[in-house]
């Protein structure tokens, strides 16, 4: 009873940072490894993913009422990001991660700098696309970024907001709500994967996910309240968290 109290807390604190700029996997997943170490990894990944996909779908139906969203654009890139995550899990048994996992690091500090550097990057919201070209661009970002979750998966929702920001000229706070609906697909592919494996446990999900859907409240709410500034500064406090935890898995661990 003790540790489901422990993992519905951190499904939470999971639910608010994703909801706000994706990256709540930083938080659940090493609490789900530490409290239950003799877990199979795939179970306590369903189980995650059981959990997230309420938070997720929650934030991106909760922004959909409130941010104008460019859905000629994002319907098929969602559809796109479902595709890319169902073949980066069947890549995943085919080839090992592990070089993935040492560039993972790099790739979140060049992000970084850049947005740093950038001090009005993501601030005002100007689409540089439209029709056609928009919808391609976005469908290449679900398709990417997918292949990542499907087969890796930290910072998938930090990855689709900084792209939509650089690349199609959204501001954080729409970024941050189209990445919502692309990673309510990428989630829902893993977790069709792994529940046909048999790695989920329904009774922690469950209570995780009533956890991460009021986190996912509380931090849409904060979000829409103080808009795309606010976003960009969580943005930036998340990235530097995930290049704490990933450089350390990678070279320390």
């Amino acid at each position: 009873m003790f540790e489901l109290l422990i993992v519905a807390a951190a499904s939470g604190l999971a639910g608010f940072i994703d909801a706000i700029v994706g990256g709540g996997g930083l938080v659940l997943l090493p609490t789900l490894f530490a409290v239950y170490p003799g877990a199979h990894p795939a179970t306590l990944s369903g189980s995650n993913k059981g959990a997230a996909i309420w938070g997720t779908a929650w934030a991106a139906g909760q922004y959909a009422r409130r941010v104008t969203l460019r859905w000629p654009a994002l319907l098929p890139a969602v559809l796109a990001a479902l595709i890319g995550s169902f073949l980066g899990a069947w890549a995943l048994t085919l080839v090992n991660p592990g070089g993935l996992r040492k560039a993972l690091p790099v790739v979140l500090v060049l992000i970084l700098i850049y947005t740093l550097a950038k001090k009005d990057l993501g601030r005002a919201h100007a689409p540089r696309f439209a029709g056609r070209a928009e919808a391609v661009l976005a469908s290449s970002v679900g398709l990417g970024i997918g292949l990542y979750d499907g087969f890796f998966g930290p910072g998938t929702g930090s990855f689709f907001v900084f792209l939509f920001v650089r690349l199609l000229g959204y501001d954080f706070l729409h970024a941050s709500a189209s990445a919502k609906l692309l990673n309510t697909a990428t989630n829902a592919a893993a977790l069709v994967l792994l529940v046909s494996k048999g790695h989920i446990w329904w009774h922690v999900a469950a209570v995780m996910a009533v956890t991460n859907v009021i986190g996912s409240l509380l931090g849409t709410r904060l979000a829409l309240k103080h808009g795309a500034g606010f976003v960009r500064h969580v943005f930036i406090a998340v990235v530097t968290l995930l290049i704490c935890k990933t450089g350390y898995d990678a070279f320390l661990r």
